[in-house]
């Protein structure tokens, strides 16, 4: 435990130094301890994370205790702060700061190492809550409160810390992200960044900048998905914080993701695994073993999304499906480690809206599931571009009122760029978005995927390109007109 102790009383400072020796000798715990004599000097010496506890005098020439404290939490919104005073006078204005405890003087043992042992075992918890990084240098274990953001340069991951320490592994980010992505507080704003949102200070149009100063890039097509990402989790922290909130405040978050799910898998790993992902973005989740049970519950309850394994005892989940849509308007979407292409399409032609290979990482997994949801509850399930429609529902084109016949991939391709029309996308983007968990293959599939697609428009409407290419760049959806 790194403690930071501040009192003007040399004599103060002393006593408590007695103390600090005997907990360490008593309770068996390290205990790396820094003595300062004035609040300026210790301020002078925070950049923030450096201490786990800091006491602090109330009553100090110049700034005085609940000042530096308020300087200090600026820096350091975990650090625990514990005031020692000889006077009980400060102990309502040590909540402006979030105090731990507040102490009178002399500070006797059996008041201390009790608050000691519970910041302790506080810390102890936390730092299991982590990633273990393996590299030559050896073996490090790091908390996910003590990561500030994580890059990827030059096939290197850096994890870059609270204190300013950078830890640098050999490794693909595909293989940490799973660790870091199904906890709430973190959030990939680009391909080669994960940040912690709970060390951003601000979120801009193309960075966002942590409480240390640093700015770190948002992709343009993650960034409405960035803000709305880190609002929701300052509406959760003021939640968590606020008494009396209860049941109240969790029914206001409900247009805005807090959504129910049936989640259907045989295996409790895996039930667990998506589930954690899903709770982390503020859903409620119900869990089945089979299909049987899964019936059982959707005919009793309510659920905005049922997510349906497809090797599962008993029934397959295609069967299941459309037994499933007898008994709910709840859109379906597959889940499966099945990953052939012609399993998918037997997976959309039993009335799913989705097929979602387990090995997608986690954070494209919630994009799919939230923005499937988002469609189907919302009115506006068909989108018209001149005489091109897209019906989302019924995952039909039409063109000048003629269906036109697409593959599932060639769907998918002709939707994800018409979200964003007008915006360039990289043959590597379009890859990830559909082609999820599957290994870059230098852009053949794209090539040829979006060749066959972009002849069927053509052929259907001879007059306009809805897909360009923009050489040396990507592809971009044009609508008609433009």
């Amino acid at each position: 435990m790194r403690v930071a102790v501040c009192d003007d009383d040399e004599r103060e400072l002393v006593h408590l130094s007695e103390l600090m020796k005997e907990y360490q000798s008593g309770r068996g715990m390290s205990l790396e301890c820094h003595f300062f004599h004035s609040s300026m000097d210790f301020l002078s010496d925070i950049k923030g994370g450096e201490y786990d506890l800091v006491l602090l005098d109330v009553v100090m020439p110049g700034i005085n205790g609940i000042k530096a404290a308020l300087e200090l939490r600026e820096k350091d919104e975990n650090v625990k702060i514990i005031f020692i005073s000889s006077s009980p006078e400060y102990a309502m204005e040590s909540y402006q700061v979030d105090a731990y405890h507040y102490l009178l003087k002399p500070v006797e043992a059996d008041a201390l190492f009790p608050l000691l042992d519970k910041v302790g075992k506080a810390l102890s918890a936390r730092e299991r809550q982590g990633v273990v990084l393996k590299s030559r240098g050896g073996v490090v274990r790091l908390s996910f409160a003590e990561i500030e953001f994580v890059e990827v340069l030059n096939k290197k991951v850096s994890f870059h810390l609270t204190d300013g320490v950078t830890r640098e592994v050999t490794a693909a980010l595909a293989d940490l992200e799973g660790e870091l992505l199904i906890r709430r507080e973190f959030l990939k704003t680009h391909r080669s960044y994960i940040v912690n949102l709970s060390c951003v200070r601000a979120v801009g149009a193309d960075c966002v900048t942590t409480k240390s100063g640093i700015s770190i890039p948002v992709s343009r097509q993650r960034h409405h998905q960035v803000q709305k990402a880190y609002m929701r989790f300052l509406d959760r922290e003021e939640t968590a914080v606020s008494p009396g909130n209860g049941q109240e405040a969790a029914s206001s978050e409900r247009s805005d993701g807090l959504w129910r799910i049936l989640l259907v898998d045989d295996d409790p790993g895996e039930r667990t695994f998506w589930a954690d992902i899903l709770r982390c973005h503020g859903c409620m989740v119900q869990t089945a073993g089979d299909g049987r049970e899964a019936l059982k519950l959707a005919a009793e309850e309510t659920y905005d999304c049922i997510l349906l394994d497809v090797m599962i005892p008993g029934e397959d989940g295609f069967s299941i499906c459309g037994r499933l849509k007898e008994l709910t308007h709840a859109p379906v979407i597959f889940l499966s480690s099945v990953t052939e292409p012609d399993r998918q399409v037997e997976g959309f032609t039993a009335g799913g809206i989705d097929y979602i290979t387990k090995d997608t990482p986690a954070e494209l997994f919630w994009t799919k599931v939230e923005t499937r949801i988002q469609l189907a509850v919302s009115d506006r399930t068909q989108f018209r571009y001149g005489p091109l429609l897209l019906d989302l529902t019924g995952r039909r084109v039409l063109m000048g009122g003629e269906e036109l016949l697409l593959t599932p991939v060639e769907f998918d391709i002709l939707w994800r760029l018409s979200e964003q029309p007008d915006h360039v996308f990289t043959p590597e983007e379009i890859f990830g978005m559909v082609w999820s968990g599957q290994p870059w293959d230098g852009g053949r599939l794209v090539q040829t995927h979006m060749s066959r697609l972009r002849r069927k428009l053509e052929k259907a409407w001879e007059e306009h390109h809805f897909i360009e290419t923009v050489w040396g760049q990507g592809y971009r959806f044009v609508p008609a007109g433009s």
